[in-house]
């Protein structure tokens, strides 16, 4: 069995950029060296540096890909929600039952997958709660146990670092959605759920763990389609 294809997409093609805020040792447990290795992947190596589109990873197939990651930052509450490359992506990860991992804010992006994307994202913005509902019909992860950046974690963000809100909160947006939301009594601290093809983090500091169940996803994945 061949190798599964490794690609970095994103909507418009380009290389996403790190934010001030999360450039620094802090997340890599204070470990300069650990930060530095990570910098230089980042900025150098091919697999982070050739990066193709949403549009032409879905045009030249998804079958070659054994699972799919997205990651945190504001980004996904933006674009990838409501992304309709994105939601061709989700509907065949969930079709196929593979693995479906989305880390901080990048579980946001599982909103592309409803029919009404566009229209979910401007009720909410509108704060039309109500409206919300009813365009979130048809949602594939609905009933779904998940986790994302809290309501208590982003206020710390936007209050102490960014200094500047989101439009809407997005526990209550999943749960609008239909989602199961499960988020940790501890700000900040790694939790990590998984409910069939989907494993969400918390937070950052949810990254290893989550990594943790993505790779015994996919080892699962990759001894189910050996037999």
């Amino acid at each position: 069995m061949r190798p599964a294809t490794k690609s970095l997409a994103t909507p418009n093609g380009t290389q996403p950029h790190i934010d001030e805020a999360s450039d620094t040792p802090d997340h890599f447990g204070g470990d300069r060296v650990a930060y530095e290795r990570a910098k230089a992947f980042f900025t150098t190596d091919p697999q982070m540096t050739n990066v193709r589109t949403l549009r032409a990873v879905v045009e030249e197939g998804l079958d070659q890909f054994a699972g799919v990651f997205v990651p945190g930052g504001q980004a996904p509450v933006v674009d990838l929600m409501q992304d309709p490359d994105m939601r061709t992506i989700l509907a065949h990860f969930h079709d196929k039952q593979k693995p479906t991992a989305l880390l901080c804010h990048g579980p946001m992006a599982t909103v592309a997958a409803m029919p009404h994307a566009r229209e979910f994202r401007a009720a909410l913005i509108a704060g039309d709660v109500k409206k919300a509902i009813e365009w979130a019909r048809g949602w594939q992860y609905a009933g779904y146990k998940m986790t994302v950046f809290s309501n208590s974690e982003e206020k710390i963000v936007e209050d102490h670092i960014l200094k500047a809100k989101l439009y809407f909160n997005m526990v209550d947006a999943l749960e609008a959605a239909g989602g199961n939301l499960i988020t940790s009594a501890v700000d900040f601290e790694p939790n990590v759920i998984e409910d069939r093809e989907l494993i969400t983090g918390q937070n950052p500091r949810s990254d290893r763990p989550l990594a943790d169940r993505l790779i015994a996803a996919l080892d699962r994945q990759r001894v189910k389609a050996a037999a």
